[in-house]
């Protein structure tokens, strides 16, 4: 993608497509209150259809340059994401910008919400955790030339840069992992979020056949695993495994399954997913796939400051893989 910018749409031609005044469309857009309903409608409407976004910088920096980046993450106390975050947050601040946090909630209205108003505010650059999904904002970012990194995630066909790893070989590895300790009965404890589904499908593909599943509402939480670990162990008492979509929702099934009687892992095989600096220090330990979320954050950021300077990063797409770290939840079977 280019990093030229392209002509900014202004208020002007906004009211030359409404047939309005520059000023009826100045007051239509920030007072609507001054004008007639059909007529905020008529330069709203202009507006939509020509991409115009309000300049929030305007008479602001001659070079154009805002000096922020906008980084974009489901929800911001989610721990995965954290080290992420501190690390992209450094790595600008030492060429100094400044970050701007935005929080999704998983919902693409919101998502778009914040991506235009990042564009109208000027941003330098993009951060997404995920994949930019294909909303109006999308063709607005690209006309705007704004460099974009996407993380968290992998695609054959990234918007432009790209910082993560896949989330059906996640789930591959962790039914590698069970198989490979002669494990036939498992369950799934997961989020209803894309990239958890997507780590399900690719636990159920390596399987072979579909497993008893318990979705419950992202951002998951320690009371939602124990309705997820409940529900598994009341439908299906047999399971002997379970892979969760987070170490949160992990931790609650441990808990579950303590308060059940269940001994881990001789009962029960609990495995996680973040590598988050808690899984560690759980009675039992939690067995887990840990991404490294500071290199992702430290990559993003170095590409997308290269695309700042004018400059062609030699890596633009980057895969950082993961791995299963074996703990006490699935040890000594």
């Amino acid at each position: 993608m280019s990093s030229i910018k392209q002509k900014s749409i202004t208020l002007h031609d906004v009211a030359r497509e409404a047939g309005v005044s520059l000023i009826t469309a100045s007051r239509a857009l920030g007072n609507p209150d001054r004008v007639s309903e059909k007529t905020v409608a008529r330069v709203q409407a202009a507006a939509d259809a020509i991409g115009y976004i309000p300049n929030l910088l305007a008479g602001g920096l001659k070079s154009r340059r805002s000096r922020t980046v906008a980084a974009l993450v489901p929800i911001i106390s989610v721990q995965q994401f954290l080290p992420t975050i501190e690390a992209l947050t450094a790595m600008l601040d030492r060429e100094g910008y400044q970050l701007l946090l935005g929080q999704t909630g998983y919902d693409r209205a919101r998502e778009a919400a914040l991506l235009n108003s990042m564009v109208g505010r000027q941003v330098d650059g993009i951060v997404m955790a995920g994949l930019l999904d294909d909303t109006p904002a999308k063709a607005r970012i690209r006309a705007a030339g704004i460099p974009v990194v996407e993380t968290w995630d992998i695609t054959d066909d990234p918007f432009d840069m790209l910082v993560g790893f896949s989330h059906l070989g996640v789930g591959r590895a962790v039914a590698d992992y069970f198989l490979a300790k002669g494990w036939t009965r498992f369950g799934v404890a997961t989020g209803d979020d894309k990239r958890a589904l997507i780590r399900r499908q690719g636990f159920v593909d390596r399987i072979g056949h579909d497993v008893p599943t318990a979705a419950v509402p992202a951002p998951s939480n320690l009371g939602s695993g124990r309705q997820a670990g409940a529900e598994l162990l009341t439908k299906d008492p047999s399971i002997r495994a379970i892979f969760c979509s987070s170490d949160t929702l992990a931790e609650g099934v441990l808990t579950e399954a303590r308060v059940r009687g269940l001994r881990v892992p001789e009962d029960l095989a609990v495995c996680g997913f973040g590598g988050t600096s808690f899984s560690g220090h759980l009675a039992p330990t939690l067995t887990t796939v840990h991404v490294d979320g500071s290199r992702i954050g430290s990559e993003a950021g170095r590409i997308l400051l290269a695309r700042c300077r004018g400059e062609t990063p030699e890596e633009p797409f980057i895969d950082v893989g993961f791995r299963v770290i074996e703990r006490e939840s699935t040890a000594g079977r």
